[in-house]
Order: C-alpha cells, then sequence, then structure tokens
C-alpha cells in the first residue's frame, strides 16, 4: 500500500514537471498600464487640440480601455479599435498596410482582420508586441503621432 502511495505520487510529480514545461512566461498589459498609455496619448490630443478615439487592446486584439475624447465623431470608435488590433495581430504599424496598398499590393486588403489605415501602433516590451494602440480622428499622420506618444510609455507600466 505504501509502494503505491509513493508510486502514485512520484507519478503526479513527474506529470507536474511535464506540465510546466508546456507553459510560458510572458509580459502582459494590464488594464493599468492601458489607463496610463490612454493618457499619454490623451495629454498629447488635448495638446493638439484633436478630436480623436483611443482604443488599447491586449496581445490577441481584445479591447481593454476605449477613449472617446469630447466632440470626436462616432464612426472613429471602430476606426480606432480596428487600428490597434491590427497592430498587436500583426504584430507592426498598421501604416505598413496602407502603405502597401497605396504601392499597388491591393492583395493587403484580404489579409484577415488587417485595416490599412495609419493610426495603430503596437506596443513593444522587451522586443514582444504585448498589445497595441489605435487612434483614430484627426489626420493619419496626426492619429499615429498620438498613438506613438502613449506606446512610448507603456515599458514601465508592465506586469509579468
Amino acid at each position: 500500500m505504501l509502494c503505491s502511495m509513493i508510486g502514485a505520487m512520484a507519478l503526479v510529480a513527474m506529470m507536474a514537471g511535464a506540465a510546466l514545461a508546456q507553459l510560458v512566461n510572458k509580459t502582459v498589459l494590464t488594464l493599468d498600464g492601458a489607463k496610463k498609455i490612454a493618457a499619454a496619448a490623451e495629454a498629447k490630443a488635448k495638446a493638439e487640440g484633436a478630436r480623436v478615439v483611443i482604443a488599447v487592446v491586449d496581445d490577441g486584439g481584445s479591447l481593454l480601455l476605449l477613449e472617446r475624447l469630447d466632440d470626436t465623431q462616432v464612426a472613429s470608435v471602430n476606426v480606432g479599435i480596428d487600428k490597434a488590433r491590427t497592430a498587436a495581430i500583426y504584430r507592426r504599424p498598421s501604416k505598413v498596410f496602407e502603405d502597401q496598398v497605396r504601392s499597388g499590393r491591393v492583395a493587403a486588403l484580404a489579409l484577415h482582420g488587417a485595416v490599412p489605415l495609419q493610426g495603430g501602433v503596437p506596443i513593444i516590451v522587451g522586443g514582444k508586441v504585448i498589445g497595441a494602440i489605435g487612434v483614430s480622428g484627426e489626420t493619419p499622420g496626426q492619429d499615429e503621432g498620438i498613438a506613438m506618444a502613449g506606446a512610448v510609455v507603456a515599458a514601465s507600466f508592465t506586469k509579468q
């Protein structure tokens, strides 16, 4: 009886070790971090008098936080989310897709979930994309500049 209990415990310990070998530690974007990223973007937008939507998503493109500044067009809500999601799931700025379409690679329009509009920027920490920020409402360059203002502060607001 004692031998079978010890054997069972050893088997459970071996299985637990194998399960741990299948897990990965990764840096994740927290809600608190998303709020600070959005606050930095909002500060830049207000300083420029911009009326924008600011969307922050996690590394899988799921919405963490959305802000629509006063007097921003309603249509920018979904566009901002789509820009952020594009940057997160494709791990590059959404402008890359806009540039591809502009240069004649219209096949980029067929990429599932990719929105070819400037203003989505990945949030990168330690060389890994942990989320993205999308901004919509003003000119493409201004949207991207506001998004970048949020993305650059991310490294100090992450939790592993």
